[in-house]
């Protein structure tokens, strides 16, 4: 499958909540092998959808010795710890910060075919999770910084050579939601 350009911090589809997916079909099964290949490609440990322009429920993950993807996914806090640790996004490359997330979560959802999936693992999976899922609700981990390491970021995000760039161009496809935001 081709790899697709990531859309980067400042596109409007990063910050559009996707929409469900309701058809389980060839487009979404060549869809989840883009954001396999893409990820794999760029280095990274998840990728979701609308970072490559298509605003559907749709993530993929390859992190600590889990991999695989949800569709239409949600989770479920597991205790009440909560971990403070690196994070970076394939969307804002080349920077990271600290970010605190739950320690662990359960995840739901389906995979490619319409097949209920439920994924529990390491505190980097659940990490993982929280991250794409928050791509689909149009919500970058920057947001969940502390206001001083989030007015930090913001200024080295705007100092970053890619900072501003043309939006890629991605092709049109038949599937009512492919290649546009909702």
């Amino acid at each position: 499958m081709p790899v697709q350009p990531v859309r980067l911090f400042g596109d409007p589809v990063l910050r559009t909540p996707a929409a469900p997916v309701t058809t389980f079909d060839a487009e979404l099964r060549r869809l989840v092998a883009d954001l396999t290949d893409t990820m794999h490609e760029e280095g990274g440990a998840g990728l979701a959808a609308p970072q490559l322009g298509v605003g559907l429920r749709v993530f993929t993950y390859d992190c600590d010795g889990f991999a695989g993807h949800l569709v239409n996914p949600t989770w479920d806090v597991v205790g009440d710890e909560e971990q403070l640790g690196p994070e970076g996004c394939l969307s804002i490359p080349g920077l990271g910060w600290d970010c605190r997330r739950h320690l662990h979560v359960v995840a739901r959802g389906w995979d490619m075919h319409g097949e209920p999936q439920e994924i529990e693992g390491s505190e980097l999976l659940a990490r993982c999770i929280q991250h794409e899922t928050d791509h689909l609700d149009g919500i970058l981990f920057v947001d969940r910084l502390d206001p001083e390491t989030r007015k930090q970021a913001m200024a080295e995000i705007r100092a970053a050579e890619w900072f501003g760039a043309a939006v890629p161009v991605v092709r049109e496809s038949p599937h009512a939601l492919f290649g546009k935001a909702r």
